[in-house]
C-alpha cells in the first residue's frame, strides 16, 4: 500500500498506548479536582452552525475555524477552534440563574493553523470558567484553580504573564481615537513598534501626556513594574486607574497563596484584544517561551446569548501539560497474564475465570491469553502470570 495513505495532516497526531492511556489519566484527575471545586462539567458540541459558534468570538478565532456546509440544511457550519463561547452560552442560555456558576469542560478542538513552529491544530482543550461575579476574587480564585491544575500535571517552574486590556482602551478613549485609528496603534503596540507608535501620535495630534503615556506602555513590563506605571498612568481616566488596583488586588492575594511564583507583568500584552474585557494571563515554564495556558476576563459576552454575565476562566492542552510535566502517569505498572484454555490445567477453567474476575474488581489489568495466538506474555507488556501452584491460582513474575 501506498505510504501516502498512511500520512496525517500537518499539525493533526494520533496517540497510541501508553501515551493516550497517560493523557486520559490525567483528564480524570484533572476534571475530579475542578469537581472538588465545585466545577460543573459541561460538552458542548464538536460543530455547529457558524453564526451561532462565531457569537462574541474575536476575528483570530474565527481564522482558526474550519468551515464546511451542512448537507441536511445548506447551512454554513463551523468545527469549533476554541470552547469559550459555546461554555458562555451555556451559562446564559440554559443554565438561567443569577448565582455565580462554574463550568469546567474538556474536547478537541480544531485549528486551520498551528500556534508556533511545529504546533498543534488539534489541541486536547481543557478549561474552566466562572460566570456571574466581577470583582478580583473570582480571577484570583480562576487562576489558582489553573495552578492547581499545574500541581496536579506535575508541571513545575511555573511564571503567570499578567496584563488588562483596560488600561490600554481607557487611554485610547481619552486620546479621542476613532475605532479604526484605535485598532491601528493596537497593532504597532503588540509589536512595540515604538519609532512608528510615535509618528502614528504625532500624525493624529494626540495630546503630549496621553502620548508619553501609550508610549510608556511598551516599556511598562517586569516584575516590579507597577509602582512605576501608578507615576507614568497618574492622571489617566477612571477606568485605567481602576485596572491597576484590579492587578494589584488580584497579584496580592495569588502571591501570599503562592509565594515561590513568579509574577510578570507586561500593560501592552493585549492578547484576545478583541475578546476580553479585563485582566487577561498567561502562564510559561519558567526559562521557556513555551506558553501552556492562557486566560482572562471576558464581561458580558453573554449579552449576544440574551443575558449579559461577569465571566473569567482559563484553558490550556493536556498534551501540551503532559509534554511539560515531570510526573510518570503510568496507570498500570502491574499487568497479569493469564493462560488460555489449551494451555488449562484439566477442570481449572472456571476457578481460572473466577481469580480473573476478582483481579479485575481490585483493578489490577489481566490480559487473557488465546488459543493459538502468536507472541508471548512479556510481548503483551505482562509482568506477571497466573500458575496454578499448590491447588491455587498464584501470581508469578515474569522475567
Amino acid at each position: 500500500m501506498d505510504k501516502a495513505h498512511w500520512l496525517l495532516p500537518e499539525g493533526i497526531d494520533e496517540v497510541i498506548p501508553p501515551q493516550a492511556e497517560k493523557i486520559e489519566h490525567l483528564r480524570r484527575r484533572l476534571l475530579d479536582m475542578y469537581s472538588t471545586w465545585g466545577y460543573e462539567l459541561v460538552m458542548p458540541p464538536f460543530i455547529e452552525f457558524l453564526d451561532s459558534l462565531m457569537i462574541g468570538a474575536g476575528a483570530d478565532i474565527d481564522l482558526k475555524t474550519f468551515k464546511l456546509i451542512d448537507q441536511v440544511s445548506g447551512r454554513l457550519m463551523g468545527i469549533r477552534a476554541d470552547m469559550t463561547t459555546q461554555v458562555a452560552r451555556i451559562d446564559a442560555h440554559h443554565l438561567n440563574n443569577d448565582a455565580p456558576s462554574r463550568l469546567c469542560y474538556m474536547g478537541t478542538v480544531l485549528h486551520t493553523l498551528p500556534d508556533g513552529f511545529g504546533g498543534s491544530r488539534a489541541p486536547l482543550q481543557i478549561g474552566a470558567e466562572l460566570y456571574g461575579h466581577c470583582g478580583p476574587q473570582s480571577d484570583v480564585e480562576v487562576i489558582s484553580l489553573m495552578l492547581e491544575t499545574f500541581a496536579v500535571a506535575g508541571v513545575e517552574r511555573i511564571s503567570i504573564d499578567i496584563g488588562h486590556v483596560g488600561i490600554f482602551r481607557g487611554i485610547a478613549a481619552q486620546s479621542g481615537l476613532n475605532a479604526s485609528q484605535e485598532k491601528t496603534l493596537f497593532e504597532a503596540l503588540q509589536r512595540k513598534a515604538v519609532p512608528e507608535i510615535r509618528t502614528f501620535l504625532e500624525e493624529n495630534r494626540v495630546s503630549n501626556s496621553d502620548a508619553t503615556r501609550i508610549l510608556a506602555l511598551s516599556d511598562l513590563n517586569g516584575s516590579d513594574v507597577l509602582a512605576e506605571a501608578r507615576q507614568v498612568l497618574a492622571g489617566c481616566d477612571e477606568s485605567v486607574l481602576k485596572a491597576l488596583d484590579h492587578i494589584e488586588q488580584v497579584a496580592e492575594q495569588i502571591s501570599r497563596e503562592y509565594p515561590q511564583l513568579t509574577l510578570h507583568y507586561d500593560l501592552s500584552e493585549l492578547r484576545g484584544y478583541n475578546f476580553h474585557t479585563g485582566m487577561v494571563f498567561s502562564a510559561y515554564v519558567t526559562d521557556s517561551s513555551v506558553e501552556i495556558a492562557r486566560g482572562g476576563r471576558y464581561d458580558n459576552i453573554g449579552v449576544d446569548f440574551g443575558r449579559a454575565r461577569p465571566a473569567t476562566g482559563f484553558s490550556t492542552d493536556l498534551r501540551k501539560l503532559l509534554s511539560n510535566s515531570s510526573t510518570d502517569f503510568t496507570v498500570h505498572e502491574q499487568v497479569v497474564y493469564a493462560p488460555s484454555a489449551e494451555q488449562l490445567p484439566s477442570g481449572q477453567a472456571d476457578s481460572l475465570q473466577a481469580t480473573v474476575k476478582q483481579l479485575r474488581a481490585q483493578g489490577t489489568r489481566v490480559i487473557c491469553a488465546l488459543d493459538g495466538q502468536q507472541g508471548t506474555a512479556i510481548e503483551m507488556g505482562c509482568t506477571e502470570q497466573l500458575l496454578f501452584k499448590d491447588g491455587q491460582w498464584q501470581l508469578t513474575a515474569l522475567s
